[in-house]
């Protein structure tokens, strides 16, 4: 398989994964029952999942749910994790030591290689596929699917695997900094109010259209999606001339993580026929780290004060370029 198709591949799953596909996801408080050996929650599948108190061997499935994981205080716990998970970076150092299993890629978890590690709890993703979350259950194993559609989701499921691997604390301190820090940026005053895009790949062209967690980046950091189709579309070099965004925001490295040349960015600036574009004029097109943009892990509110920073930057920029 070549390395296009690959990357083509990947990303399909993975923006499945970050789509807002109807999955039952409940608004409403997850904790369903506990007891003195159980805490019943309700994931974001909808499922009602009885996890034994508490966890001592976790499998995560998503680089997002691994991020989480670490953060709360449970790396101790966690025995193995998919290819993509390389944050915190002792991850890497984990994996070559042979401390944490690697149980395969995102869309292509080894299911047999997970039961071997014998987990009391899997954190899945929606974009695992449910075939695997379904197979993991017939084996009797405990599995919580996450999938959060907007940063309040992302604090949410924080909460969730805290209250179920017993470091309430932990968490409750994660999402109020998360708080706190989304309060600074949105106490912040932006002269304009942008029209912005995100581009996540270029062959075909997906952009992040409302609904998605990258369009609540983009409202809080002070500006508004410029993409009015909901989820994550596929449109043309003719769409994104209708749409003359002010500002445009691209993936780093492979548009998948920060890996190699921002192909993304040399694609926008060496395009002809995009060269009309208002941000493209301006030099208002911006390198994001694809891992906090692309992630609805905790580190989602970074690519938020990044957003911020840029509205900014871009808006003395507009008013230098025109002028001119």
């Amino acid at each position: 398989m070549n390395l296009r198709l690959l990357i083509t591949l990947v990303l399909a799953v993975i923006l499945l994964g970050c789509s807002s596909h109807s999955t039952n996801h409940s608004t409403e408080g997850f904790l369903i029952k506990e007891n003195t050996t159980y805490v019943i929650v309700k994931d974001d599948f909808g499922y009602v999942v009885a996890v034994k108190k508490y966890p001592k061997r976790i499998v995560s499935l998503a680089p997002s749910n691994t991020e989480i994981l670490f953060a709360l205080g449970l790396r101790d716990r966690v025995v193995g994790v998919t290819d993509y998970c390389d944050y915190p970076p002792e991850i890497l150092k984990l994996k070559k030591e042979g401390k944490i299993v690697s149980v395969g890629g995102y869309s292509t978890v080894d299911v047999e290689k997970v039961v071997r590690l014998k987990p009391d709890l899997v954190v899945a993703s929606y974009g695992n596929g449910f075939g695997v979350i379904k197979a993991l259950k017939d084996f009797g194993i405990t599995v919580v699917a996450l999938n959060p559609k907007n940063v309040t989701d992302v604090m949410r499921d924080a909460e969730l695997l805290g209250k179920v691997c017993g470091v309430e604390e932990n968490a409750t301190k994660l999402v109020e900094w998360m708080k706190d820090e989304i309060a600074k940026v949105k106490a912040k005053k932006h002269p304009w109010k942008p029209k912005i895009l995100h581009i996540v790949w270029n062959d075909p062209i997906w952009v992040s259209g409302r609904g998605t967690f990258v369009d609540d980046v983009i409202k809080i950091a002070g500006g508004v999606n410029v993409v009015n189709e909901s989820g994550w579309v596929v449109v043309s070099l003719e769409d994104l001339i209708r749409m003359n965004p002010d500002i445009i925001i691209v993936n780093s490295g492979n548009g998948m993580d920060s890996k190699g040349e921002n192909i993304l960015y040399d694609w926008v600036m060496n395009n002809n026929y995009l060269k009309k574009l208002k941000a493209v004029r301006c030099g208002n097109v911006y390198v994001i780290d694809a891992n906090i943009i692309c992630r609805p892990s905790y580190r989602i509110v970074y690519a938020i004060e990044n957003l911020s920073k840029i509205v900014d930057v871009a808006y003395e920029k507009v008013r230098l370029c025109y002028a001119s």
